[in-house]
């Protein structure tokens, strides 16, 4: 069943970093990547799997997020992993969805976004790292990620 989950979720997923990657612009990505609908959804089964991980034992009696270990005995279950894959499927994809919008914003070209989005679908923070990166190294903005301050 854990595996089956973690599939669902991974596939789940891939529609919408495709729409980001091939059809930024699209009214149904607009509708479906660009609103609360994917974090909401992921944010419920992530608040599912942390509360049966940490409140009804479906991990270690140490499980929480208090300490090091306290994180360690969550993950050595199987919902407690899925806790923590879907917290990451849902920022990296919050975050792929915020570069594509500040890309918009700044003009920044399609030739980082593409790899910026494909290294944060992979890999989450090195896409957000090379796009950020990138978009200083190309005058399209500075350092702020304010949307409304200046690329100075």
């Amino acid at each position: 069943m854990y595996e089956t989950l973690f599939t669902v979720f991974n596939v789940a997923v891939v529609p919408a970093w495709l729409l980001l990657i091939f059809a930024p612009g699209w009214r149904w990505t607009q509708r479906l990547v660009h609103s609360a609908l994917m974090p909401l959804v992921l944010g419920a089964a992530y608040l599912t799997f942390l509360t049966l991980g940490i409140g009804f034992g479906q991990s270690d009696a140490e499980a929480g997020m208090t300490s090091l270990a306290a994180v360690q005995a969550l993950f050595s279950h199987p919902v407690g992993l899925l806790t923590g894959w879907v917290h990451f499927l849902v920022f990296d994809l919050f975050v792929g969805a915020w570069i594509v919008r500040d890309a918009r914003r700044r003009s920044v070209a399609r030739t980082l976004v593409i790899p910026s989005l494909i290294l944060a679908f992979a890999f989450g923070p090195t896409g957000l790292f090379l796009y950020l990166i990138g978009r200083k190294l190309t005058g399209k903005a500075g350092w702020s990620l304010d949307e409304g301050a200046s690329t100075a």
